[in-house]
């Protein structure tokens, strides 16, 4: 950053304190991660001042013959990652390809049925002041009160109610596999189309620790950071080619114009590491981690929601225990150098911007080389500190094992 220090100081300052908090923080936000070295000089490369409406070999400008070249290697490596015939890799966002797939798919009004934010879902699943809930008419599906998990004769008596015309499986705070051929077999019974947002666990499907929902949904959608551990961005994918052609279609010229080349060739960047034997064990580690920081704060007396995770993320119901809402527990872990975030849980009774529990995931510090044992004794660190919000000895005890964590497992060595 020799060139921004230089020009732009003030500019300069802010990325490098946030360079020095990535290193020195112990990240658990379920849906962060630290990309390569690869991944991060392709993001910043010239390939950002190329204008490229359009697709490979169809642009709309001069002088794309190499970064159709990129977008080519993208779609290739995409397509032998999950096993699928067509994708599209110009969606800037998760979001924009969920609005992508939406509009390929549906008409605007019509029926849906997604998971409830407030069981585990995502905002672009139906929430009222999201454009998936404003487009369309949204109905939503959440987690048995037994067990907090999904219930799927339960979705099954719900679509059968309300008739959707798209079904939309997948979740951004739900941590057991998702049965998507459960999700197929619901969707036939009631004449609906099938769609999987798969963000979250992209990078566990590809190593194939998770089932695939390319083989029976009509349409994928994923983020390509999370447990993928790309650049920040979206992707679709299908294997109907009536479906691929209406994606391409709304996605360009439909919502978006130009694509972000840099970032495109970073996804190809990220891709072809997914597609390594490393990648493969990287993403073992990170469900045996979250298991062991899951069974340890159980251990401790939290409450887990569902009892466990079967992925890459849990959900912790900290207001019982400790006294403390989510935002509380946000914010006193961000203090001792631990971040996280706030979550709802299953009928919580906070508001949303308070909430009564914390989400917690272990892709970044998995990057950084953590373990099971080292997953344990952040789950003591978060104990003593949710347990010791007014001891500052404690709290500053805390600091130290996270500053000595942090020098045990660096970032970018």
């Amino acid at each position: 950053m020799k060139a921004i220090k230089m020009q732009d100081p003030e500019l300069f300052e802010a990325m490098d304190l946030e360079k020095k908090r990535q290193e020195n923080h112990l990240e658990l936000i379920a849906s962060e991660n630290f990309v390569s070295q690869a991944v991060l000089e392709a993001a910043g490369s010239i390939l950002t001042n190329k204008y490229a409406e359009g697709y490979p070999n169809k642009r709309y400008y001069g002088g794309c013959v190499h970064v159709d070249t990129v977008e080519d290697l993208a779609r290739s490596r995409l397509k032998k990652l999950f096993n699928v015939k067509y994708v599209n890799v110009q969606a800037h966002s998760g979001s924009t390809a969920n609005m992508g797939a939406y509009r390929a798919m549906i008409d605007n009004g019509a029926v849906v049925l997604g998971m409830s934010l407030d069981h585990g879902g995502h905002l672009t699943h139906g929430h009222p002041l999201n454009f998936s809930g404003i487009d369309y008419t949204f109905h939503s599906y959440g987690v048995s009160d037994k067990d907090e998990r999904i219930d799927y004769s339960a979705v099954l008596e719900k679509a059968l109610a309300v008739k959707p015309d798209l079904i939309v499986a997948g979740a951004s705070a739900y941590s057991r596999e998702i049965d998507f051929k459960k999700f197929r077999e619901i969707a036939d019974k009631v004449d609906a189309k099938l769609m999987v947002d798969m963000a979250h666990i992209a990078g566990l499907v590809a190593a194939g620790l998770h089932n695939n929902p390319c083989e029976v949904a009509d349409v994928v959608t994923s983020t390509t950071h999370k447990t993928l551990r790309g650049p920040r961005g979206g992707i679709i994918l299908t294997n109907d080619f009536e479906v691929y052609k209406k994606v391409n279609r709304t996605v360009f010229p439909g919502i978006q114009g130009g694509p972000l080349m840099h970032v495109i060739a970073a996804k190809a960047a990220a891709f072809k590491e997914a597609l390594t034997p490393d990648f493969k064990v990287y993403q073992s580690n990170v469900i045996a981690n979250a298991k062991a920081l899951a069974d340890e704060l159980m251990r401790l007396g939290f409450n887990v929601i569902s009892g466990g995770t079967d992925n890459h993320l849990m959900l912790v119901e900290v207001k019982t225990l400790t006294g403390l809402t989510g935002k509380d527990a946000e914010e006193l872990l961000e203090s001792v150098h631990i971040t996280c975030n706030k979550n709802t849980v299953p009928n919580d009774s906070e508001k949303p911007f308070i909430t009564s529990g914390i989400r917690l995931g272990t892709p970044a510090l998995t990057t950084r080389g953590f373990t099971p044992d080292a997953m344990r004794l952040v789950a003591k660190l978060i104990f003593d500190t949710l347990m010791n919000k007014d001891n500052a000895f404690v709290l500053e005890q805390v600091r130290k094992q996270v500053e000595k964590l942090t020098k045990t497992y660096p970032l970018y060595t």
